[in-house]
Order: C-alpha cells, then structure tokens, then sequence
C-alpha cells in the first residue's frame, strides 16, 4: 500500500435506547500506546482486513467486508454481539472475544458457535477519509446498529483498549468540553450528529436520508482564523471548526 493511500476500515455505533433520556452509545477509550488516535475515546472499529473481505464477498453487500469487520472488531474489543442471527449468552461472548484475540479467524469462530450473521443489522452512517496523517490514514465507513436487549457490560482486553462506556452524544461531548476526555475531528462531529436524536429509529431515518460519500475535511480561512471544515448538507450539523487548539490524534 503506498505511503498516501488510505487504510480501510471500519467502525460500529452500537445504540440503547432508555425509558427516559436520550439514547446510550457504545464507546471504548484507546491505549495510550496506539499509533493512531492514542487516548482518545472513539466508537469499536479497526481496519478491514484480508479475511473480514473474503467473508463479506459471500454477502450480497457493496460494503460485506466492512460490515464484516465493524461486527468482529466490536467483539473482539468489548464481547457485545451485535450483526447475528441470535445473540449468544454473555459468557459465550467472553470466549469468542478471547478466541479473537488469540489471533482465530472470525468465519471459524462463528462456524464453531454455530452462530449465523445477520449484517444487515448494520446501517451505513457516514464515510470519513480525513487527511490528517501523512501516515496511518484510514477510510472509514461508520455503521449504526441496535444494540442486543439486555443489560451488556463491555469487556475489554489490555491492548488496544483501556476503558469502554455506554454514555449518550451529550454527556460525552460535555465531557470533550470540560477537557476530561479527548475526541478526534471525525468522532466530534459524528456525536453532535448523534445527540439530535432521541431515540435509535431515529437515528438509522437520518443516515438513510443521506447518500454515503467520504468526507475528507479541509482547511479554510476566514478572516484572521484558519478552520478545518466539511461539506455542507452531509447530515452533521456542525461543518467546520477552529484549527487552533485542535488535537488530531
């Protein structure tokens, strides 16, 4: 892969609805140690790897591969199933995570389980090609999914991951505020999205309402400040912000 080219990949916004208050989203805190995006709170995800796409050819899907990857990669960093046929039981989820982890494919983990693959329950949200990294840049297809009923707590395992969450869009972003946690460019925006919803169906309306197209962030002027900025009517009611002060991971 050349210097420049982007690394596919893929993320996952696992969504709980509650009685009261807005939706809880899934969020996991990156080793302090990762090359990309250290410490910061992001959504599970990773890249899309050989085996993620030769599983996803077998679907009848333009983004199997991706979807294939947002499924195992939130698995592997928090043991929450999401995108099969029937949930396992927690304690099952555990072992699977920790099959993963030891390196097992993600088809024969599932075969072995006697689990099937419902991707289908993974909605395209948004493309993020940022041009931030002159390396480790990644193109990235966000998906929202309907997390399994229940009471899941996220399991993570020392390595990519040192913490993980259910907190909804307007408690995190008032933590990013408050600085007491750190949020990229491309996971602001997509919380500011998040937080005008107030329930998951809601939420899965507006990514249909709006074509998948990446979105590469630029730098504009205006005036004496320089911003770093999106195109307009995206879905993301916020598009630009100030480049001063900005942490890019």
């Amino acid at each position: 892969m050349a210097e420049d080219e982007a690394i596919p990949a893929a993320t996952l916004i696992l969504v709980r609805d509650r009685e009261s208050g807005p939706p809880e989203l899934l969020m996991v805190e990156r080793a302090a140690g990762m090359a990309f995006a250290a410490g910061a709170w992001v959504f599970p995800g990773g890249r899309i790897d050989a085996a993620d796409e030769e599983l996803g050819a077998t679907l009848d899907d333009e983004h199997g591969g991706a979807r294939i990857a947002a499924i195992r990669e939130t698995l592997e960093e928090t043991a929450i199933p999401v995108g099969l046929g029937a949930s396992p039981r927690p304690e099952h989820c555990l072992e699977i995570q920790a099959a993963l982890a030891g390196g097992q494919q993600f088809a024969a983990v599932v075969a072995q389980a006697g689990l099937s693959l419902d991707v289908g329950a993974l909605t395209p949200l948004a493309r993020w090609v940022p041009r931030f990294h002159a390396k480790r840049r990644f193109d990235t297809l966000f998906f929202v999914a309907r997390a399994p009923e229940g009471d899941w707590m996220p399991n993570v395992i020392e390595g990519e991951c040192t913490g993980a969450t259910w907190v909804s869009a307007a408690e995190i972003l008032h933590r990013d505020r408050a600085g007491e946690v750190q949020l990229i460019f491309p996971t602001r925006r997509t919380l500011e999205r998040l937080a005008q919803h107030s329930y998951y169906d809601a939420i899965v309306a507006d990514a249909r309402s709006h074509s998948i197209e990446p979105i590469t962030p630029w730098v504009e002027e205006i005036g004496d400040e320089r911003f770093i900025a999106i195109p307009e009517g995206m879905g993301f009611p916020v598009v630009r912000e100030r480049l001063e002060g900005l942490w890019r991971g």
